[in-house]
């Protein structure tokens, strides 16, 4: 028996085809509900792209615990043996919407844990380290990656210009322009917390931790000549992979290592152990492997599970905590923020961002589209009548330093070997060998050339040359055509 059409509230519909008009030939009439039905939610069915990740892709799956790492944190999807259901997005940063999934530009790489102490979420990129330091920059750092606002053109002057006026950057830069900055599919490339997050244990001791997923698929690049003729040939073709790959059974997975710091060991660690634009050497602190991670099933309605997808660093689990990076704690206001923007007040209920093992208890109520009732007798606390009540014990009080100090606006306390140029002039001289090297050369100079003027194309060499001096030499060669 063949289903039979219906309106938006389940009632037979007459056509699919025809309006309601009078005779054969009259005008349309405007009681024709069906037809206005049709054209109104047409004009309404979509949302307000993200400013920032707005071309993504993603699935669902699970995480299962591999290595016993009670000893550093209480959070229960990390205990032994634990499986958690959990949904993954990735996507490029600085593009729209229809945007090519193969330009150059670093990759987010966001996941939501369904856990039964609710929902654990973590906002991370396919690379260690993040342009600036400071959340009072990331506004400005973005829109000098977006478009002109008298050409709406994406313009490398402008890029370059925040870049080198901003020396912080260099160590992310190195990543952008090197193999990492084209990753072949999203199944090929790493994940990274990039911050550093509080972990506490079952009997309160605190460590600092950064988050590292590896791809069990090896790392994939894409040359520059592959990524800008992909861009031509299949501009989704990320997307497809992962799509297809779920599809036929290939199911990707990630194992999660962490490195962890004792606590008392930030305050004199020799470089500020919050900055973003850091990572730690894994000689200081190697990896520790925690589980892996695998997306086993394509989600059935991408603007659903996708688009409506809401991650925020801010919803953390007992066990999990927030560092003093500062662009960690501005993104945990920033991100449930952008959400109210997006998709609504009430963006937690939709089918993507449900808390799935846990109940919620919450005295939120109302906004638009809310379909759920507050499960409490009176809609604010404390109330006389009953109902939930905050459990202190959850997140015990912890400080992150034996010396808080008042609240100030300045730069990080400066350890012994903090700079901007140190870890990016490793990565170029002991990590890349020659043919990295020369790729990378070749993806600088091909940047520069495409529309950066004076002075910012003069600051960009002398950039390059304050990461390592024979990289910079050679850039400026190939850009000065000697």
């Amino acid at each position: 028996m063949t289903d039979h059409t219906t309106t938006n509230a389940g009632i037979p519909v007459e056509s699919d085809e025809h309006s309601l008009t009078v005779g054969a030939d009259g005008p349309i009439l405007l009681q024709d509900h069906y037809l206005i039905e049709k054209m109104a939610q047409f004009n309404r069915e979509r949302v307000p792209e993200r400013v920032v990740h707005a071309k993504g892709s993603g699935a669902y799956g699970f995480f299962e615990v591999t290595n016993d790492v009670s000893q550093f944190t209480k959070a229960g999807l990390f205990q032994p043996g634990k499986r958690t259901e959990m949904l993954a997005r990735f996507s490029t940063v600085a593009g729209e919407q229809g945007s090519p999934d193969t330009w150059r530009d670093p990759r987010g790489f966001a996941l939501k844990f369904y856990t039964e102490q609710g929902n654990y979420d973590m906002v991370g990129n396919n690379t260690p380290v993040f342009f600036v330091r400071d959340t009072i920059k990331f506004q400005d750092f973005i829109r000098s990656q977006k478009r002109r606002i008298g050409s709406a053109l994406r313009d490398n002057d402008m890029q370059w210009d925040f870049w080198t006026l901003s020396p912080e950057s260099a160590h992310q830069v190195t990543w952008l322009m090197g193999d990492r900055g084209v990753p072949s599919s999203y199944r090929h490339m790493n994940g990274y917390s990039s911050h550093t997050y509080m972990w506490i244990n079952a009997g309160g001791e605190k460590f600092w931790v950064k988050y590292h997923f590896k791809t069990d698929q090896g790392i994939g690049f894409l040359t520059q000549e592959e990524a800008d003729t992909m861009a031509g040939e299949d501009a989704d073709a990320h997307r497809r992979d992962l799509w297809q790959a779920i599809e036929r059974g290939a199911y990707p997975s990630w194992t999660l290592y962490v490195q962890v710091m004792p606590f008392d060991e930030a305050p004199d660690y020799r470089f500020n152990p919050f900055d973003l634009t850091k990572v730690w050497p894994h000689g200081d602190y190697p990896e520790i492997e925690v589980g892996r991670m695998t997306l086993d099933r394509n989600p059935e309605d991408f603007f659903i599970h996708i688009e409506q997808a809401a991650f925020e660093p801010s919803s953390l689990v007992p066990g999990v905590g927030p560092s003093p990076d500062k662009m960690l704690l501005g993104r945990l206001f920033s991100y449930p923020d952008t959400h109210r923007y997006r998709i609504g007040p009430n963006y937690a209920q939709l089918p993507p961002n449900r808390v799935r093992a846990a109940r919620v208890n919450s005295y939120a109520k109302d906004g638009p589209m809310r379909y759920e009732t507050p499960d409490v007798a009176r809609p604010y606390a404390p109330n006389s009548y009953g109902g939930p009540a905050a459990d202190p014990t959850a997140f015990p009080p912890v400080g992150w330093s034996v010396d808080e100090g008042e609240m100030v606006r300045n730069a990080y306390t400066l350890h012994r070997d903090d700079d901007d140029w140190g870890q990016a002039g490793t990565l170029v001289r002991q990590v890349m060998d020659d043919a990295a090297r020369d790729r990378l050369v070749g993806n600088i100079s091909g940047h520069l050339l495409n529309g950066v003027s004076e002075p910012v194309l003069e600051r960009a060499l002398q950039y390059w040359r304050n990461v390592d001096k024979t990289l910079g030499d050679r850039v400026a060669a190939r850009v000065h055509g000697t």
